[in-house]
């Protein structure tokens, strides 16, 4: 190579090491700084646009969780009421049974029926004030066999989605709760006239009453079954969507987080080769005063 001073090429190829050598330091340095072997497209394009994706799962899964508890608390907001609805169901049926012997005299059997239908208009009342988060659970507005959710405010069964997409088979399913009001059960005189549980008043009366108060039990004992039935299998969804959200983070760290011994090889290399490459510049840059010497200067 021959000595010039116009040019310096031996500066200029160091030079270009040294630029090379730094913005791999500083892609390690910003690795090891983030934890993050992705920190912008240029790092792998394809691979962040499958870490974005994964990103957008794992976040929906882990809200779905949160769809599903609240689901949960919804239920067993309705059991409660559902538990008292109970004890008032089996008062009325001890008043009927009471009222059904004949060893009490009619003014004795009005007031046992006026009891009668306190405890049902107190059913009625449980039904019609139980709500979660303003949606009334037990007065028939989610008994419908269809759901509606185009309006501001749905309607029918409650649909609960957990699942990142919209897929029915997958990704939601419905709560549905039938009516449990008094009149709804057939008991007390806001059921239609000809129910047998209307009213305890006679003594035929009261012995009617005995097994339509009978299937009111079960018909809330149905509607409780189906609840808890419900929870558990919103209980088995949050443990599989737990474990989908679990693999899918495992998998989103493998593509996006950085091998900390790894990059930290790579960092101390790049480091040594800066080093390298800016005391070599500062050889090559005083290299053409060589020529000096020649010149006699």
């Amino acid at each position: 190579m021959s000595l010039v001073i116009n040019h310096n090429l031996m500066a200029t190829s160091a030079a270009r090491s040294l630029g090379s050598a730094y913005n791999n330091l500083s892609v390690s340095t910003k690795r090891l700084s983030s934890g993050l072997r992705i920190n912008t497209a240029a790092d792998d394009a394809a691979g962040l646009a499958v870490r974005e994706l994964m990103r957008s799962d794992i976040a929906s899964l882990n809200q779905g969780v949160r769809n599903a508890n609240d689901a949960i608390s919804l239920i067993q907001t309705a059991d409660g009421a559902l538990q008292v609805i109970d004890e008032k169901l089996i008062r009325m049926k001890e008043l009927a049974e009471q009222a059904a012997t004949g060893t009490y005299n009619s003014d004795q059997r009005l007031m046992i029926d006026s009891e009668y239908q306190a405890m049902a208009s107190e059913i009625t009342r449980i039904a019609n004030a139980t709500d979660f988060n303003g949606i009334h659970l037990l007065n028939g507005n989610l008994s419908s066999t269809t759901h509606d959710g185009s309006g501001l405010t749905s309607t029918g069964k409650l649909k609960i989605h957990f699942g990142t997409k919209n897929d029915s088979a997958e990704d939601y399913y419905y709560v549905q709760i039938n009516n449990a009001t008094a009149s709804a059960l057939g008991v007390g005189n806001q059921a239609a006239s000809s129910s047998d549980g209307f009213s305890i008043s006679t003594q035929e009366g009261a012995q009617k009453a005995l097994a339509s108060l009978e299937t009111a039990i079960i018909s809330k004992d149905k509607i409780r079954a189906s609840l808890g039935a419900m929870q558990n299998r919103l209980q088995n969804t949050i443990t599989n969507l737990q474990v989908q959200a679990e693999n899918l983070q495992a998998a989103e760290s493998q593509i996006s987080d950085v091998d900390v011994s790894t990059e930290m090889t790579e960092f101390v290399r790049n480091q040594i080769l800066t080093q390298s490459a800016v005391a070599m510049l500062a050889q090559a840059n005083s290299l053409p005063r060589l020529a000096l010497n020649l010149l006699g200067a």
